[in-house]
C-alpha cells in the first residue's frame, strides 16, 4: 500500500480530514476495529455551535474558555467556535439530519452552557449521525480508501528526523505491514481504557499518543483527564453513559436518602462543570458511604424520554431501569483526555510529517476541562485544519530497522486498576509516586509475534505512566487534575506541561 495520505482513526477528525485530503492524492484510513468502532460513534450529549438567535460566537468562547479553567489556548477557541456555524451548515449540506422542532434547528443547552446551543440528532445518538454523515461522503470520493483491521504499531522514522510512515498490525493475516506516505495523521481517539471504569469503547486504548510518544513527539496536559459523572453503575451492565443532556432537560443527582446534594458544591447545582459534578459525587458518596449516587429522571413521562432519549432509554431499560420510574444508579467514569500529542492550530506535531486530530490531539482548546459538546466540533474543525495543512507535505525517506517489540509484564485489569486508583479523580502524592514506581520497575518481555492486545497493553502503560507523571508534576488543582495535597489553583502553574522522550516535565 503506498498512498499519499495515511490516516490512523475513522471517527469525525479521521474522516473529516481524508474529504479535505481526496483532491490532493490517495488517501488511505485505517481503523483497528470495524470502521463504524470510534468513540464518536457514542457521542451522545451532541455538538455546539452559537447558531440559534439569542446566542453569539463570543458567548461559546467564554464559556469554552471558563469551563478550561484558565488553561485554553484563546486563539485555539477562536478557531473552534468561529468555525462552528459553518461547519454544521456543511454536515447538513452532506445530509447530516439534526433534531428540528419544525422547520428550525432544536437547539438543548448542557453543562457549563450559557445558551443553549447544543444540537442533537435522534435524540441521543449525535456521534452516530455524525459520523454516518462523513463516512457517506468519504465513500463518494474515489481516492479515499478505508481499511479495518489495522492496529497501528509504531512510527516509521524519517531520514530528516520525520516520520514516515507507520507499522500496522493486519489483525486477519497476523502480517505487519508497513505503510509509507508523504503525511500521516493520528486520529486514533482517546484513552479511557487506560481506566477500569470508564465510557470509552474497547479501542480506546491512547494509541496515538503512546506511538507518538515512542518516537519523540511532544505531549501535551495530558495529566487533564475528564470523568464524565453519569455512567450507569450496575454490576452486570457496561459503564454506559448517561448524557449530559439528561440533567439539561432537569435530571437531579441525588444520595442514597434520596437527597438532592449538588447545590452544596456548587451554584450551578446540577449543571455545574464535569470535573466539578465527578468530585461532588465522589466527595457524596464518601460522606454518606455509598458505592454510587442517582440520576432521578422520573419528573419525565416515558413518552418523552423515549422521543428524546431513544437509545438511553432502551439501554436501561435493557438493564433493569426503567428512567420513568426510578433513578438510575450512576458513578463517574474516565470519558475524554483534554491532553494528548501536542500540536498547532493546523494539527503540526513536533515531528515534521507527523499530524494529529481529535482527542488524541492536544491544541489546547479545552484547556484544563473540555466544555460539554465541543469535542464532536473540535474533531470537525481541526480534522479539517489539519487535512488542509497536509496537503503540502512532501514525505520523507524511511530510516533505520524497527526496534524490537517488548510488552510489560503486567495483566492488563491491574495495569488498569492502579491508574484508576492512583490516577483517577482525586489524586496525591503518595498514590502518583506508587503508581510511577510500578509502571517503572515493570520487567520487559520480547513480543516475537504481535498481538492486538499486547500491543494494547503496551499503550496502556505508557499512557498511563504519562499521566501520572505529569500529575505529580502539576502541584495544583486545575480543571480536570485533582490533587488532595495540593486543593487550590497555583498561578505558577497556568502553563501547559510538556513530556518529551524519558526527559523530566516541563511547563510552557
Amino acid at each position: 500500500m503506498t498512498p499519499d495520505f495515511l490516516v490512523i482513526g475513522a471517527g469525525v477528525a479521521g474522516l473529516r480530514a481524508a474529504i479535505e485530503l481526496a483532491s490532493a492524492g490517495r488517501v488511505l484510513v485505517v481503523a483497528k476495529d470495524s470502521l463504524t468502532e470510534s468513540s464518536s460513534e457514542y457521542a451522545q450529549g451532541g455538538i455546539a455551535a452559537a447558531l440559534s438567535d439569542d446566542d453569539e460566537v463570543g458567548l461559546h468562547e467564554q464559556d469554552t474558555i471558563a469551563a478550561g479553567d484558565g488553561l485554553c489556548n484563546v486563539d485555539a477557541v477562536r478557531v473552534l467556535v468561529e468555525a462552528a456555524p459553518r461547519a454544521i451548515e456543511e454536515l447538513i449540506g452532506w445530509g447530516a439530519e439534526f433534531d428540528r422542532e419544525g422547520a428550525r434547528l432544536l437547539f438543548a443547552r448542557e453543562g457549563a452552557h450559557s445558551r443553549s446551543r447544543v444540537l442533537h440528532a435522534h435524540g441521543d445518538s449525535t456521534g452516530h449521525e455524525i459520523a454516518r454523515t462523513l463516512a457517506a461522503a468519504a465513500r463518494t470520493l474515489p481516492t479515499i480508501q478505508m481499511l479495518g483491521g489495522r492496529t497501528m504499531m509504531d512510527l516509521v522514522p524519517g531520514a530528516d528526523g520525520g516520520v514516515a510512515g507507520v507499522t500496522l498490525l493486519n489483525e486477519d493475516t497476523g502480517e505487519v505491514e508497513t505503510v509509507l506516505a508523504r503525511a500521516v495523521l493520528l486520529a486514533t481517539g482517546g484513552l479511557g481504557r487506560v481506566y477500569s471504569d470508564t465510557t470509552n469503547p474497547d479501542v480506546a486504548t491512547g494509541d496515538g499518543v503512546a506511538a507518538a510518544w515512542r518516537a519523540g513527539a511532544a505531549i501535551r496536559d495530558i495529566e487533564f483527564v475528564q470523568f464524565h459523572p453519569t455512567a450507569l453503575y450496575l454490576p452486570y451492565a457496561p459503564r454506559f453513559l448517561l448524557s449530559e443532556a439528561l440533567r439539561g432537560e432537569g435530571a437531579v443527582l441525588r444520595n442514597r436518602f434520596g437527597e438532592a446534594f449538588m447545590e452544596r458544591y456548587h451554584p450551578m447545582k446540577d449543571l455545574a462543570p464535569r470535573d466539578v459534578v465527578s468530585r461532588s459525587m465522589v466527595m457524596e458518596m464518601r460522606r454518606t458511604e455509598s458505592a454510587h449516587v442517582s440520576l432521578d429522571l422520573t419528573h419525565l413521562s416515558e413518552a418523552r424520554l423515549r422521543e428524546r432519549f431513544p437509545r438511553i432509554f432502551e439501554t436501561c431499560l435493557r438493564y433493569g431501569v426503567n428512567l420513568a420510574e426510578h433513578p438510575a444508579p450512576v458513578h463517574p467514569a474516565a470519558h475524554y483526555a483534554m491532553g494528548g500529542v501536542a500540536t498547532d492550530l493546523d494539527g503540526r506535531t513536533s515531528l515534521g510529517g507527523l499530524y494529529a486530530a481529535g482527542e488524541a490531539a492536544c491544541t489546547g482548546v479545552h484547556g484544563a476541562n473540555r466544555l460539554a459538546s465541543n469535542s464532536l466540533l473540535e474533531g470537525l474543525v481541526f480534522g479539517a485544519r489539519a487535512g488542509k495543512a497536509m496537503r503540502s507535505e512532501k514525505g520523507y525517506q524511511s530510516a533505520g530497522a524497527p526496534v524490537p517489540l517488548t510488552v510489560p509484564s503486567i495483566a492488563e485489569d491491574e495495569l488498569r486498576s492502579l491508574a484508576e486508583h492512583e490516577c483517577g479523580i482525586v489524586r496525591d502524592f503518595a498514590g502518583l509516586t506508587k503508581a510511577i514506581e510500578r509502571l517503572d520497575t515493570l520487567s520487559e518481555a520480547p513480543l516475537a509475534r504481535p498481538k492486538r492486545s499486547a500491543l494494547e497493553i503496551r499503550n496502556i502503560h505508557a499512557v498511563a505512566r504519562l499521566i501520572a507523571r505529569g500529575a505529580l508534576a502539576r502541584q495544583e488543582s486545575r480543571g480536570g487534575h485533582f490533587r488532595i495535597d495540593f486543593p487550590q489553583r497555583d498561578s505558577r502553574y497556568q502553563k501547559h506541561s510538556i513530556q518529551r522522550g524519558a526527559g523530566p516535565v516541563e511547563f510552557e
